[in-house]
């Protein structure tokens, strides 16, 4: 065999090797989500730790995206004003960005931040205990770790996702104002009339309801990859990094097929 065919041959080897190592990873991780389900309806209930989760996990979050989805809206005003200004539509910059945030943008912008907040946190949590084998300590004690760890974190993460989504839309809609503020006279009176009367509830719930598909994604697999965390202070890293990267493509893929259902059950 010639150097040149074994390189290419090598080379097909790496690429099988990377293939199954991925789809390895989401059969792990599809067979770890349905664990969930089964576990989240029978008890014990851990009402404290979902309650201390939700506490942690939203103090964490809330200010990062809320600095962030002002900062959006307000682009979004500035951007979208000049075109709406020039075909004489300007009037309709406050239904726009409101349709366009509340749809849209505040929900994936929040998931992704809380992504990359929550998700990096929750990997590193669980892999530092991983490694360390607090967890296989606590199922010792006879305490399920899935149950006390990953179920109360999980369902932490879907209660939170709608609540900071609702935060974030209205201090997005309100950096949009400080945008259309600066820039003309409307007052906040026309500006928030215009907001709710272009908005209907085939806006608001589809908006609200996903993020509760995308904070599943951001709880289970950030305990997917500290949970399963191999290798010492090394693999707490790649967990931690491997929950950011996965749980982000995920939530984006998510949304293309959410956005479709959604324009199937609630058509404009």
């Amino acid at each position: 065999m010639s150097a040149e065919s074994h390189h290419h041959t090598s080379r097909g080897g790496r690429f099988a090797k990377f293939l199954t190592g991925k789809f390895e990873h989401a059969g792990s991780l599809a067979a770890f989500s349905g664990k969930f389900f089964v576990h989240v309806l029978f008890p014990p209930y851990e009402f404290g730790e979902v309650r201390k989760h939700l506490d942690e996990l939203g103090s964490r979050s809330l200010p990062l995206a809320g600095i962030t989805g002002f900062i959006v809206g307000l682009i979004l005003a500035m951007q979208t004003r000049p075109t709406l200004f020039r075909f004489g539509a300007d009037s309709f910059l406050p239904a726009m960005v409101a349709i366009s945030f509340v749809r849209e943008l505040g929900p994936v912008i929040t998931a992704l931040i809380v992504a990359g907040r929550v998700s990096s946190g929750i990997g590193a949590e669980l892999g530092s205990m991983r490694v360390t084998e607090q967890i296989d300590a606590i199922e010792v004690t006879g305490i399920d770790p899935y149950k006390f760890l990953v179920v109360t974190r999980v369902l932490a993460c879907i209660l939170l996702q709608p609540l900071l989504t609702a935060i974030v839309n209205a201090i997005g809609l309100f950096g949009s104002y400080v945008a259309v503020a600066i820039e003309s006279s409307m007052s906040w009176r026309l500006y928030w009339d215009s907001v709710v009367h272009s908005l209907t509830f085939a806006d608001l719930i589809p908006g609200l309801a996903k993020t509760t598909v995308f904070g599943f994604i951001i709880g289970i697999v950030g305990c997917h990859q500290g949970y399963n965390a191999r290798g010492g202070t090394e693999g707490v890293g790649r967990a931690s990094t491997s929950a950011v990267v996965v749980s982000s493509m995920l939530i984006i893929f998510a949304d293309m097929i959410l956005v479709k259902v959604t324009v199937l059950l609630w058509p404009s």
